[in-house]
């Protein structure tokens, strides 16, 4: 990581309902910079500077599925992550054709351009700027109490228990899910139970705490979101898990 440059700022707590974190990725490098993505439950709205082409931005929706890439040498990568309740109240667009994928936004997306994507304190004041001009109401506390309980549990919890927190039955909530995020509440549950085990495979914990079952399906669980073994997960070669790289 010696010639990347990564920055990650979590955003406010009056924010926290819909935004998790601002961060950036910088590739000071003359070679291009292979990567692997891991799925983590959340949305991106990403900024590329790439030299020799025009500033893009594109929405990222939900990855079920790990996919490789580049940084690209001496590229920008700026972006926004979000919790998936923006989808309906942010963004107001269905991700479901989202899965494992990715769409262009128009230029100027919240009046972002490419010099704002040059300085990260610039880039993160002007997000914090536009974050303050949203009016969103009328958002249904069902929905608040049902991504809450995902989160705080780490996506151990049932959709029946959801069911009975929200007064919201299964078959609406899962109705929700697939209509918004292209997925089920049980899968969407198993990719933040993965996401949780960021810090122990940073660490070479290569044992499952309580969101698994036990070590047979900890490292199934594992295989299937990453394409990789604990172990490969915990050696990291060549930084190119950069979700475990940039843990603290």
């Amino acid at each position: 990581m010696e010639n990347i440059i990564h920055h990650y700022q979590p955003v406010p707590d009056k924010y926290a309902t819909w935004v998790e974190s601002i961060w950036m990725v910088e590739n000071r490098d003359m070679q291009n910079k292979p990567i692997v993505v891991l799925p983590d439950g959340r949305i991106d709205i990403h900024f590329f500077s790439i030299p020799g082409e025009p500033f893009q931005t594109s929405l990222a929706g939900i990855d079920k599925q790990a996919s490789s890439t580049e940084i690209n040498a001496g590229s920008r990568v700026y972006g926004i992550c979000f919790y998936p309740l923006a989808a309906e109240y942010l963004f107001q667009i269905p991700l479901s054709k989202l899965i494992d994928g990715r769409a262009n936004l128009e230029q100027g997306f919240w009046d972002i351009t490419e010099q704002d994507t040059e300085d990260f304190e610039l880039f993160k004041d002007k997000i914090h700027a536009q974050l303050a001009q949203l009016d969103i109401t009328n958002v249904d506390p069902r929905k608040l109490k049902i991504f809450s309980a995902l989160q705080q549990s780490q996506g151990h919890i049932s959709v029946t228990e959801l069911a009975g927190l929200c007064n919201w039955s299964s078959r609406q909530i899962n109705r929700y899910f697939n209509q918004w995020l292209g997925l089920s509440v049980k899968a969407y549950s198993s990719i933040l139970r993965f996401r949780a085990s960021f810090p122990m495979l940073k660490t070479g914990k290569l044992f499952p705490e309580s969101n698994f079952a036990d070590q047979s399906h900890f490292i199934k669980e594992i295989k299937k979101y990453s394409g990789h073994t604990p172990k490969q997960l915990y050696k990291n070669q060549d930084d190119r898990f950069i979700q475990l790289s940039v843990l603290k």
